[in-house]
């Protein structure tokens, strides 16, 4: 057991060196930690995929709500605490030196997918299954990583070799297309899905599994046929990869606000969820949007009230997402809390609120990537996108949505154009606070007339897209900005 505890940490401080390396380029070829010492043993394989799955949690806590959703029209800053310069995102006011978070972590990440897809494969394992199970999750982790990559920077460098050593043709990279990026993400998805070997969940909902590489892929096809051409063929495939997902073990839950309860992670409607433990790691951007004024009577047992927060609420909600929903949602009650008294700030965000111990609320509710109701609202727009009827998948959403109040709320199919509008409002009052409004947006080209902070703007299409650090940019000669920025 310590022989273990002692190969993982010293795999720990190899995987560190090399993200040194791919981040900021200060490489040491004369380390003695090199990779002949460690991929060796299945243990020594797991570990590689648990640093992979510490780096997307640390993408999470913060970085995939900015990246997706905090240019929105849902959060602004600055009511109730300062802003932390977080007014930059709702403002849409970016710059290269105000650039919000850069693609390093990223690349971090990737680097250890790619470590794992070098040398996984001449690793032996008790079982093979399991083997292509972990080759499977580094695939599925690498597609991701570059979608999120291509959603935020457009144009963005590929790396599928991992950084070991001093080459500049590894490290040093210019910006791919995007069609080159999306070829990349493609292949391993297929690669993926190849792999996993059914469609049960491994151990539980925190990791890639066969109905995530399926729902990962109804979103990739969904984003190229509208923002690359892609056309009736992507949706035809994100039509298809859709009803693939139903193959697992996913379902609606009856009650919307379930969803959210503590107790209630890995859930059936749950697909993807990246996992947070109280007392592992600190609070995710939840922590964010409490403020601890609020007054003291409030119950923190029930789950009508927030009770105790210990949060910062630097973001809040716009009244302008806020009344979109209408008389009668339940998701409303389950979403947002609007608790007006003397002296403190009406709404509250209660999505993700974590838990109570001791007093201490700890802002450890899991990141859910996609779960099922995301899943039947990109059928929708699937279906919509071939000219077909998506009133089926819209209203499975909106009967949980409107209980009693089904029947005035029915969705009825319309044009395209309003079908694709609905399906857009859609996703803002079932997804709303999380990190998807965003890219949202983006994919259905409404950024500029939606979002407040970009009307007038839409000849400014570079806004679409996050700016090149300057940090980056120096890092990377290779690497140019955007144009615009």
């Amino acid at each position: 057991m310590k022989k273990s505890i002692i190969k993982l940490g010293l795999l720990a401080a190899l995987l560190s060196f090399q993200t040194a390396c791919n981040t900021s380029l200060e490489l040491d070829p004369t380390s003695v930690i090199t990779n002949e010492s460690f991929w060796k043993t299945e243990d020594d394989a797991r570990g590689g995929l648990t640093s992979l799955y510490v780096k997307q949690r640390s993408l999470a806590s913060l970085n995939l709500f900015i990246w997706g959703e905090a240019r929105s029209e849902v959060m602004e800053w600055g009511k109730v605490s300062g802003t932390l310069d977080y007014d930059r995102y709702y403002l849409n006011t970016l710059s290269s030196v105000s650039a919000g978070p850069s693609w390093q972590a990223v690349y971090s990440a990737i680097n250890d997918a790619n470590l794992i897809l070098k040398y996984v494969p001449n690793i032996s394992f008790a079982n093979e299954a399991n083997k292509n199970d972990l080759l499977a999750q580094a695939y599925v982790s690498r597609a991701f990583l570059y979608f999120v990559l291509v959603k935020t920077w457009g144009e963005v460098p590929i790396r599928t070799e991992p950084v070991e050593g001093a080459e500049p043709d590894v490290i040093q990279k210019a910006r791919s297309s995007q069609e080159q990026v999306f070829t990349l993400i493609k292949d391993d998805l297929e690669k993926a899905n190849a792999l996993f070997s059914s469609y049960s969940f491994i151990k539980s909902r925190n990791y890639w599994s066969k109905a995530g590489v399926q729902a990962l892929k109804a979103d990739v096809y969904l984003w190229t046929a509208k923002r690359l051409s892609g056309g009736n063929a992507d949706f035809q495939t994100a039509l298809t990869a859709c009803d693939e997902v139903a193959k697992a073990d996913v379902s609606l839950l009856p009650n919307y606000a379930d969803l959210f309860e503590y107790g209630n992670k890995n859930n059936n409607e749950v697909i993807m969820a990246i996992g947070n433990k109280e007392f592992e790691i600190g609070n995710n951007y939840f922590a964010n949007l409490y403020s601890s004024r609020l007054p003291n009577e409030i119950d923190p047992t029930t789950n009508e009230i927030i009770g105790q927060t210990s949060g910062g609420m630097v973001w809040t909600v716009t009244d302008l997402a806020k009344n979109q929903f209408k008389d009668g949602d339940l998701r409303k009650a389950a979403s947002v809390l609007d608790m007006p008294a003397p002296g403190f700030y009406p709404t509250l965000i209660i999505k993700g609120r974590g838990t109570l111990i001791s007093g201490v609320r700890y802002f450890t509710s899991d990141f859910v990537i996609y779960r099922y109701a995301d899943v039947l609202l990109m059928k929708a727009e699937a279906k919509n996108g071939l000219g077909q009827d998506p009133s089926t998948e819209m209203n499975l959403v909106r009967q949980r949505a409107y209980g009693a109040a089904y029947e005035a709320n029915k969705f009825v199919n319309g044009s395209n154009v309003q079908n694709d509008q609905a399906i857009l409002q859609e996703r803002l009052l079932e997804l709303m606070f999380e990190g998807k409004r965003w890219w949202d947006l983006v994919r259905f080209h409404k950024a500029f007339e939606l979002v407040p902070t970009l009307e007038g703007r839409a000849n400014q299409k570079h806004l679409e897209y996050f700016p090149i650090s300057e940090q980056v940019l120096s890092l990377e000669p290779l690497v140019e900005q955007t144009n615009g920025y």
